[in-house]
């Protein structure tokens, strides 16, 4: 009558009927008048089922309550297996979403915020067909590999390969899409960023291309022909250095964008070149290259030389111009010609060839003094050009040595270790020479203009002491200044360089022993003397290794350029003061530079660092950068940060200025580059933050300008000066000692004064 298989609801109600029929029959027996033992025997009968079905009734009710017990724990599974899977799926780095029978079903937040205009339509439900309509509609989407993804999607088989592709935002980040059909139908779209990967890719690929250009422009440049070429609306595009020289042009018209008729107008205003140039419209030039093809004309220019100017059409419809000097051809044309003549002609008139020849005299003498003229101006635009590309030479090799003073530190104890020390070495020697050339540049040009002052000879003794003791020890070499207390009058700036090569030079040619530095007096002027126990230098070589890259037996003098003993001779005969060499081969060498003498002034010498500040400590401060190189600007970030530093980095004035702003205080220090953009200063970033914030901030100037201007303006203004490439020796000690100074006045440092 009851089925064990039923539920047990359905049992229990069943053997409740079956009760009540039961206890309904016993009475209606009862009724009927049956004999006491009937009613007793039905009585023990009836007990003994309701006993029966109660134990039936119990363990019915004993495994619902199992059931019961696991039908919970099966939906507190569920409901914990599903709070996993949308934790697992916020945490992705990527979009993830599963679109089931064309629906979507599943996905995280990331994948909702990729595109924000499509964010708020992407709810369960959503058809996948809609989804991919609204990316191709959206405005912030802007590359994407296929024009049509939902064709391209539904060409393939469903249960194809992953089908990954690029799509480009407007805000410059880029992510990898890729579908995969299920094999059960579904499809799941995963979205990973590759943003890094993309702008990496793209500065490679600038890399290569400016390398590219610099090596073509290089070889350019470095043509014996001057080249230019023009666009098809008569606009200069491109041109080598040797064009603007061979046809006397002014810069401003050999800038690109220049006009042709410009330049033309420009010859024929001056009478430069004789004949004029047949075509001197853009429209003219044009047709005649249509009609003929080329043009193939030879002229004679003002400054005597003779040129052959060659022009040929492009593809674009611009045309080329190659000049190509050929007055030495010319002029052994000419005289050939001329002697043809002479010896045909009648040879009777002495005095007609007298005169010819006095005129012929006259012709060359003045041809002499223009190759002069032109001669010097040449090597006075050379010193012009050294002096003012200075700042740009020196930005790289500063950003370079701060990245490799950074890859020191990360390298130690490593296999790299040594190959970045001897990166370190080549950078230092390139630095050296780069010094070295700038010095003779501007030693060799009449402008340079030199500043006497009186000092004590031991302030720069010292300094030089500091800076090449470790050189000295590394060789093994036992250095030593003496201690002097004379004042002397010389330019600071050029006796501290040749005290340095002189003292380098001791030290490069001395493999065992010791050198000497010291300071005497002689007859009323001091004697400056650096003695070695070097190789020494023979009686015919003592001249000329005051020559330019002059070195006495190469094979034992390192890696130098034999440049330094010229410029402490330029420097000198600059200076007045003499220069004298006592050596002979075996027995070392003693160099003196003879000074004039004066009376010691009561005025205090420069200030010294603390000597209780360490290098080596964490420099717990906010420092404002201020450097329109970015590759200086990183550099040097780099650095402060592994002194412990916070650093604020700015590229200019106003961008400086709106930092402090939101920090909503005064940095500690600001280290500022003098020349910004355009007119923008390093002076005007430093008063602008202090008249910003009302504090006398600590600053340095960190420049490539070495002249005395700069100085003058930092006293005025209350800031220091370090020159570039900046050593971090110096750096580090003078921003130490003016963030615990701040309370006194900010003197003048140079990195030749502060130690």
């Amino acid at each position: 009558m009851i089925d064990p298989n039923e539920a047990p609801e359905v049992q229990i109600e069943k053997q409740a009927k079956i009760i009540d029929a039961l206890i309904d029959r016993a009475n209606r027996q009862h009724e009927i008048g049956g004999s006491a033992y009937s009613l007793f025997q039905s009585a023990i009968a009836l007990q003994a089922k309701i006993s029966q079905k109660t134990k039936d009734l119990e363990q019915a009710l004993d495994t619902l309550g199992r059931a019961s017990n696991q039908l919970e724990n099966s939906e507190f599974a569920r409901e914990q297996t599903q709070r996993n899977m949308a934790d697992a799926l916020d945490a992705m780095e990527g979009g993830f979403a599963l679109f089931s029978n064309d629906k979507l079903q599943v996905f995280n937040d990331n994948f909702k915020k990729l595109v924000p205009d499509v964010a708020r339509i992407v709810a369960p439900g959503l058809p996948f067909g809609e989804y991919i309509d609204a990316i191709n509609r959206s405005i912030h989407v802007k590359i994407s590999q296929d024009a049509d993804l939902i064709g391209s999607l539904r060409e393939q088989s469903v249960a194809g390969p992953a089908t990954p592709f690029v799509l480009g935002l407007r805000n410059d980040r880029w992510f990898q899409v890729t579908y995969k059909h299920t094999r059960s139908g579904n499809i799941v779209v995963l979205q990973t960023e590759i943003t890094g990967i993309v702008r990496r890719n793209k500065l490679e690929q600038n890399r290569l291309i400016d390398e590219q250009e610099h090596f073509l422009k290089a070889a350019f440049d470095h043509m014996s022909q001057g080249v230019c070429t023009f666009s098809a609306e008569g606009t200069l595009l491109i041109n080598n250095r040797r064009f603007g020289e061979m046809l006397g042009l002014p810069y401003h018209l050999t800038r690109v964008g220049t006009a042709f008729d410009q330049i033309v107008d420009f010859y024929q205003k001056n009478d430069l070149l004789v004949p004029v140039f047949p075509h001197n419209r853009i429209q003219g030039m044009m047709l005649h290259l249509a009609r003929v093809g080329s043009l193939n004309q030879r002229v004679r220019h003002a400054n005597g030389s003779i040129l052959d100017m060659l022009v040929h059409p492009l593809p674009d419809g611009g045309f080329i111009v190659n000049v190509i000097d050929v007055t030495v051809e010319s002029q052994t044309t000419e005289m050939l010609e001329k002697r043809v003549q002479e010896r045909t002609s009648e040879l009777t008139d002495a005095n007609e060839r007298l005169r010819a020849q006095s005129r012929q005299q006259t012709v060359v003498e003045e041809e002499l003094r223009l190759a002069k003229e032109k001669a010097e101006a040449a090597v006075s635009s050379k010193t012009r050009f050294l002096a003012a590309a200075s700042h740009d030479l020196l930005q790289p090799i500063n950003a370079a040595k701060l990245l490799i003073s950074n890859l020191i530190e990360y390298s130690r104890e490593t296999n790299m270790e040594e190959t970045v020390k001897r990166l370190d070495g080549s950078f230092n020697s390139i630095e050296s020479l780069l010094h070295a050339l700038l010095d003779i540049s501007r030693l060799d040009s009449t402008e340079t203009e030199l500043t006497a002052t009186s000092f004590c000879i031991d302030e720069l003794l010292q300094s030089v002491s500091e800076d090449y003791a470790p050189l000295a020890e590394e060789k093994g070499l036992r250095i030593s200044f003496v201690p002097s207390s004379i004042w002397v009058v010389s330019d600071k700036r050029y006796l501290l360089r040749s005290i340095q090569n002189l003292v380098v030079n001791a030290i490069q040619y001395t493999e065992r022993g010791r050198v000497l530095v010291g300071c005497r007096r002689r007859g009323g002027k001091a004697h400056l003397e650096f003695w070695d126990t070097g190789i020494g230098i023979s009686k015919k070589d003592q001249v000329r290794i005051f020559n330019e890259f002059t070195r006495v037996e190469p094979e034992k003098s390192g890696s130098g350029m034999g440049l330094g003993l010229s410029i402490v001779d330029r420097a000198c005969r600059h200076l007045g003061h003499k220069v004298r060499v006592r050596s002979g081969p075996g027995v070392g060498s003693v160099f003196t530079i003879e000074l004039p003498m004066v009376a010691p002034s009561k005025a205090p010498g420069k200030r010294r660092t603390d000597p209780s500040v360490s290098s080596h400590s964490d420099m717990d401060l906010i420092i404002m950068l201020i450097e329109n190189d970015p590759d200086v600007l990183y550099a040097t970030t780099q650095r402060l940060e592994s002194w412990g530093a916070s650093v604020l980095g700015a590229e200019s004035t106003a961008e400086a200025l709106t930092m402090v702003e939101d920090l909503g205080m005064a940095p500690d220090i600001i280290l500022a580059d003098y020349q910004l953009n355009e007119e923008d200063t390093g002076i005007e970033a430093i008063l602008a933050l202090r008249a910003q914030t009302r504090a006398d901030i600590p600053a340095i100037m960190i420049t490539a300008n070495r002249g005395d201007d700069l100085l003058t303006a930092g006293r005025e203004h209350r800031f220091s000066v370090l020159t570039k490439p900046v050593q971090l020796s110096r750096l580090r000690p003078l921003i130490d000692w003016k963030t615990r100074h701040v309370q006194n006045p900010n003197p003048v440092h140079t990195d030749q004064g502060l130690r």
